[in-house]
Parts: structure tokens; sequence; C-alpha cells
């Protein structure tokens, strides 16, 4: 064989091999507007944006990192009833797998995110109207253009949400470890807010008043405007940041 043969079939073993690397999956659900949507995930990220159809797309890539035979190792398994969609991803019971899943999920604008979460990786909502809980251990969390409530918890990485308007003055709990905070809402928003920060500063662009004496310069109570459901922000390293967004619209 010449070496212009040799080169081209090299290239073909090279490109076929990186192929096996990586599998997609994805596929349709249907899930009416108000249902209930939920994704646990291990290695890799997660986006979930909202649009106007009732269904909930999931797209997937899984990728292995070294061998190409875990991928089948590695599952996404997802149950489908009236009103609920649930998307486990299932990793070998007892051993390692160096296998990544991104997912890319689109679900009705109105939906309940009851629980969202990965262990390494990101987590990032946008243009979902209903809140939910949200969660990573070594990721960021972020919502944009949103209207809540919304926990969102991680231990390594930042959190940020903004968010048009907090629905029915519910709860919502925001804690990280090592990472700032960052709540951005309209300027008219009201809420009871309980702050904790170790080692990191505190701002605020929106007004607040004094609701009790703090019982320290890193933990205190505070109001919103004329004060709501309780909002409490923690971290340990980090800073916590409110900032001023545009008035909430009408409900």
């Amino acid at each position: 064989m010449g070496a212009g043969g040799l080169a081209a079939g090299m290239l073909f073993l090279c490109a076929a091999g990186f192929a096996n690397t990586n599998q997609v999956f994805d596929k349709v659900y249907p899930l009416t507007s108000g249902g209930n949507f939920q994704l646990d995930n291990v290695n890799g990220s997660v986006r979930v944006d909202g649009w106007d159809r009732d269904e909930v797309e999931v797209s997937a890539v899984k990728t292995a990192q070294d061998d190409p035979s875990e991928l089948d190792r590695v599952e996404i398994d997802v149950v489908s009833q009236p009103g609920a969609v649930a998307v486990h991803t299932r990793y070998p019971g007892g051993e390692g797998t160096n296998v990544e899943v991104e997912y890319r999920v689109h679900v009705p604008y109105r939906v309940l995110l009851s629980a969202v979460k990965t262990v390494n990786g990101s987590v990032s909502v946008c243009g979902v109207n209903g809140g939910g809980d949200l969660r990573s251990v070594n990721g960021d969390v972020q919502v944009t253009d949103s209207t809540g409530p919304f926990n969102a918890k991680t231990t390594n990485g930042d959190l940020r949400l903004e968010l048009r308007k907090i629905m029915n003055e519910a709860p919502m709990d925001i804690e990280t470890v090592n990472g700032s905070v960052v709540l951005k809402l309209p300027s008219d928003a009201g809420a009871n807010l309980k702050v904790q920060n170790m080692n990191g500063e505190f701002s605020s662009e929106l007004p607040m008043t004094s609701a009790t004496a703090p019982t320290s310069a890193r933990a205190f109570r505070a109001k919103l405007g004329s004060g709501g459901g309780e909002i409490s922000l923690r971290t340990i390293n980090g800073g916590i940041h409110l900032v001023r967004g545009r008035p909430g619209p009408g409900a």
C-alpha cells in the first residue's frame, strides 16, 4: 500500500474510533402545561429551556473518555406518566465508569421542576414559569428569565438566579459552600431575607430594612419591600449580592 493509501486507512480508523466514543439520545414525551418534570444525572451538565409545546424533548449525548464499550453500561431511563416525566441516568452499581452525559431538555413554559440535579456539572434553567429544586455538587447553578420560587444548592460552584417574579410568596433556599450567590429580583419584589455569609462581602441594590438585630456581621435578617416569603441566602466562601431587575409583570 502506498503512503497515500496508508494515510487514508489510518484516517478512516481514527474517524470510526471517534464516532464510537459518543451516543446520542433524542426523544419526545407528552407533558401538559403545569406538569411535573425531574431529572437526575451524575457526570455531566443539564440545561433546561422552556418552550410553547405540551411536550418534553430530552436530548442527551453520552461520551466515553476512555473505553467506548462503557457507553452501553450507562442507561437513560425515562418514565412518562400523565402530568409527569422523570429522567434517570443509570450508572452501573458498584463500578466506576468514565462516561459523561450532557443533557439539553425542552419543557413547557409552565412546569414544576421538582428535582433537576447532577453531581459533576452545571445546572441551568431558562424561560420556565413554575419554579423547582435545582442541585449540583461540583458545578454552577443558573436560572434566567424565569418565575420562581426556586431552591438552588451546590457545594463547589456559583449560584445565579435572575427571576421575573416570585409567585405565591413561597420560600426559597439558595445555598453554596465554595462560591458566590447572585440573586436578581424585580425592583418591586417583597421578601423576608435570612442571610448567612462567613467569608465574603454582602451587597444589595434593592431597598432593605432590618427585620431583627443581627446575631453577627455575617448573619442577619432583613426585609425587602413590604416583606413576603422567606428567602434564605447562604455561603461560606464567597459573596452574596442582590441585584435590581425591572419591575415584575402582573400575575
